[in-house]
Parts: structure tokens; C-alpha cells; sequence
């Protein structure tokens, strides 16, 4: 699944694609994208200039010149291509977003679980995302205070999205690992230090990832993150084998020596 580093990625690349550009066509190429991109959407759409392109948590919202918003996300597999008007289309392909200068957009995703959703001027919704990783609002003081009421262990509280905006599963294996914290830890037990901690090793974990994740490749890292997804290897830190358990039917990765409880 794209994490936030992967979709800032990509909201980078869109922007450069598609800002300041009109929309010539909008095509819905699965049943799934159809029943949200009507012909009434589509109308609505087409001869609209796509004003900025921006990240929030992991979803993308590319802003219309009458205030209207095209909401995307990724889900577990999705990705943009971009290409021209005149060229063959992709496989996979769900959604294209054709531009007015022969430039074309194109959604794919193997699994069709991305979504592409219109929203008019005054019926943006409401994303119920927490504040963004690198906010400078979000001081260890604040960040502790989230955490304070939240009932279960520290990394399936990292996960909602409502605490935090953009933390998945990898990038909170990681910055528990960076912080030195167990991922079974009460979220709520958590002191001021503790949080601080956390706090700056999610910051870690995303930097990381900003500059070595990228897109994956061929389906893996090219490199290797500290704990995720390396069961039984060795600890970068302490040489301690990686562990793995399951939390909330997702994989967990920790070193047991360096994140005791």
C-alpha cells in the first residue's frame, strides 16, 4: 500500500502534470469510478482549470478554478501514469483525466479499489484526519494529549487516522522502532518524554521514507527499512532478531531488546 511518502511522491508528479492546465475530458473506466463520475459530474468538470494540487494524510485533492474539489485516493494499489491524448492506454487503467494540451492523467490500479470522487464548492468533505506529521502545531505536548485518552497499544493507535494523518502500517513500525517503544505499549500510558520520542521518530521514519522510498520497486524497498517486514533478521541497532506479531489483523515488526516493554 502507497504510505505517505509514496503519495507525497506522486502528488508531486501530478502537480507538475496537471496544475494550471484545463480539463478537456473526464473517463471513467470501471464500473466502480462510473457510479461516482456521472454524466452530471463529468459536465460539471470538463472546461475546468485544475488550480493547485495538494497532500492531505493520503489523499489527493486537486482544487477546480469555481472552487470544486476532485478528491483521489489510492488505496492499496493505485498509481498515476502520465502520457498523452494519442497514445494507447495503460493496463489496469481506471480513471483518465484528459488536459486541453494533449496531456493525459491516468489513474490505474490492478485491484480497482481507488477512488476519484467530485465535490462541489460547498460540499468539501470532511476527512476526520488529525494534523499532518510535520505541522508545527503538533508539539510533543499536543501530540502526548492525543494520545492520552486513546485505548489500545501504541501502534494500532498510530494507524487512525483521526490521531495523526498519513502514519500506515510501515512508517509506524518504524518510528516505534526509532523512538525505542514497544508497538504494544498503552497509548495512553505514554509520558511526556515517551511522546516526545514517538513524536520525533515519526518525523525520522517519514524523512526516511521522503528520501529513500520513493516509489517501491518491483515490489520491494530498495532500502531496507530498520524493522518492517524483517522477521528474523537482524536488528540494525542491537543485532537482536526482528520479531513479528499481529495487531489488529495487521503484521508488526519491533526488536524486542531495543522496544522492551
Amino acid at each position: 500500500m502507497p504510505e505517505l511518502p509514496e503519495v507525497e511522491f506522486a502528488v508531486r508528479r501530478l502537480r507538475r502534470a496537471v496544475r494550471g492546465r484545463e480539463i478537456a475530458q473526464l473517463r471513467a473506466h470501471h464500473p466502480s469510478q462510473r457510479r461516482s463520475l456521472t454524466a452530471r459530474v463529468v459536465a460539471a468538470v470538463v472546461g475546468r482549470r485544475i488550480t493547485t494540487v495538494e497532500r492531505r494524510g493520503k489523499h489527493q485533492l486537486l482544487h477546480l478554478d469555481d472552487g470544486a474539489l476532485l478528491l483521489v485516493h489510492f488505496r492499496m494499489d493505485g498509481d498515476w501514469v502520465f502520457d498523452r491524448r494519442d497514445t494507447a492506454l495503460p493496463p489496469h487503467v481506471r480513471v483518465t483525466l484528459d488536459l486541453a494540451d494533449g496531456r493525459r492523467a491516468v489513474l490505474v490500479d490492478p485491484r480497482a479499489l481507488c477512488t476519484l470522487t467530485w465535490h462541489a464548492v460547498d460540499a468539501h468533505p470532511d476527512l476526520g484526519l488529525g494534523p499532518e506529521p510535520e505541522d508545527p502545531a503538533l508539539t510533543p505536548a499536543a501530540f502526548r494529549a492525543r494520545l492520552a485518552n486513546r485505548r489500545g497499544p501504541v501502534k494500532t493507535v498510530l494507524l487512525d487516522q483521526s490521531v495523526i494523518a498519513g502514519v500506515g502500517n510501515i512508517y509506524a513500525a518504524e518510528s516505534l522502532w526509532h523512538a525505542r517503544i514497544s508497538p504494544r505499549a498503552a497509548a495512553a500510558s505514554l509520558n511526556a518524554e515517551r511522546a516526545a520520542r514517538l513524536l520525533a521518530g515519526i518525523r525520522t521514519a517519514l524523512a526516511d521514507g521522503h528520501v529513500n522510498a520513493g516509489r517501491y520497486h518491483k515490489g520491494e524497498r530498495l532500502i531496507p527499512f530498520n524493522v518492517y517486514d524483517r522477521e528474523g533478521g537482524p536488528c540494525p541497532r542491537c543485532r537482536q532478531p526482528v520479531r513479528r506479531i499481529a495487531q489488529a489483523g495487521r503484521s508488526t515488526y519491533f526488536c524486542a531488546r531495543c522496544q522492551a516493554r
